[in-house]
């Protein structure tokens, strides 16, 4: 799990007059609006005894704490301390962190980490979204999976073969082989285009589809730790393009929320189809990825042996350390140690002008001296 990266928490229609308790990379966030109706994302812990911010009220352009009602703003400064009256003074250390948002393609962003705002790796655009020649659907869901393997099953193209009915033969072929693919890096990913083979399904309006057997054009990588996507060409004119964004609830367990863009069957009608479908594939993948052991990537590339299908799987890890290198990985198990006595949250912007905090930080894993060495080699 990485800090300096922008994490969907909710849905925008999931977050409305009363504040929520979000947990992400295995620590406990607060968000709630102001008056104005914008969306804020805070520390939960309250720096007074602990109580949890997300479990209280919104007053105005503040988050009550449900145990003393210790307020505090968007900016996460403490307002008001009952227990002092209104003339009392608030100490300067009476704040918790608070972390950028943005709402876009229906969801909240946030980001979690101390980057200034120019140094903020992009949330991945959907270019299709304001074009009215496509229609999005949005549908979510969460499983117990590492991040990273599900991730890097985004991005191996010989599962579909055995993992999804609809795209590939569930491994009957005796002549099968992974097809030559083109791979392309970007400055925050990689990505894959490859011709998937599949039985013939009745695909309807779509012309061509009913031969023996289909073909479809698939891209598929990702952006970033946690951001994936996919364009599924089945026709030349007929696309369904997909973004996936991820969040970690901790190392274990992940939560996505699928954005299904198509520009085909626009009827509303279709939508619920459409999520049933994506709900279905991903259904197929969670069989496996609940399953693998271990349930991180293997630290070293000599756990595992590796084929010539899987050269996106390693640039993907080769990015991950990268982002390593940077400091930016959480150690988990001094996490779990830290989180036993003290209360831990992710370094916010504000970290790097002010000082006096009373929350702790994460803590992170620091680079080693190898670390352009951790992608390790493929095996022909």
């Amino acid at each position: 799990m990485f800090i300096n990266f922008w994490y969907p928490a909710m849905q925008s229609e999931e977050l409305g007059a009363a504040p929520s308790h979000v947990r992400m990379l295995g620590m406990d966030f607060a968000l709630f609006r102001d008056a104005a109706g914008r969306a804020h994302c805070l520390a939960n812990t309250c720096v007074h005894r602990g109580g949890s911010l997300g479990h209280g009220k919104v007053k105005g352009d503040c988050i009550e704490c449900p145990y003393h009602g210790w307020r505090f703003d968007q900016d996460g400064v403490c307002r008001r301390i009952p227990s002092i009256g209104r003339d009392g003074k608030i100490p300067a250390r009476a704040k918790v962190d608070s972390y950028p948002v943005e709402e876009k393609y229906g969801l909240i962003f946030v980001f979690l980490g101390d980057l200034p705002e120019a140094e903020r790796p992009p949330i991945r655009e959907i270019l299709e979204w304001d074009d009215d020649k496509w229609r999005a659907t949005i549908v979510s869901w969460e499983f117990d999976a590492n991040m990273e393997r599900a991730v890097e099953n985004s991005l191996d193209p010989s599962h579909n073969e055995f993992v999804h009915a609809t795209h590939g033969f569930q491994g009957e072929r005796e002549d099968y082989k992974v097809p030559d693919m083109e791979i392309t890096r970007e400055e925050l990913g990689v990505y894959f285009r490859i011709v998937l083979y599949s039985p013939a399904l009745d695909r309807g309006e779509l012309k061509g589809m009913k031969d023996e057997e289909s073909a479809m054009e698939a891209f598929s990588g990702h952006h970033g730790p946690n951001q994936l996507w996919n364009r599924l060409h089945l026709t030349a004119e007929n696309w369904l393009h997909q973004y996936q964004f991820c969040t970690p609830i901790d190392e274990n367990r992940t939560r996505f929320w699928h954005i299904n863009m198509r520009n085909s069957w626009l009827d509303p009608k279709v939508d619920e189809g459409v999520n049933e479908r994506n709900r279905v594939t991903s259904a197929e993948d969670q069989v496996i990825l609940t399953k693998l052991r271990p349930v991180v990537p293997p630290a070293h590339t000599n756990e595992e042996l590796l084929m010539p299908s899987d050269e996106t799987v390693l640039l993907y890890r080769s990015f991950l350390s990268q982002w390593e290198a940077c400091g930016w990985r959480i150690d988990v198990d001094a996490m779990k140690e830290l989180q036993k006595t003290s209360a831990v949250t992710v370094p916010s912007p504000a970290r790097r002008e002010q000082k006096n905090w009373v929350l702790k930080t994460v803590p992170l894993i620091a680079p080693s001296p190898d670390q352009s060495q951790a992608a390790g080699g493929v095996a022909g």
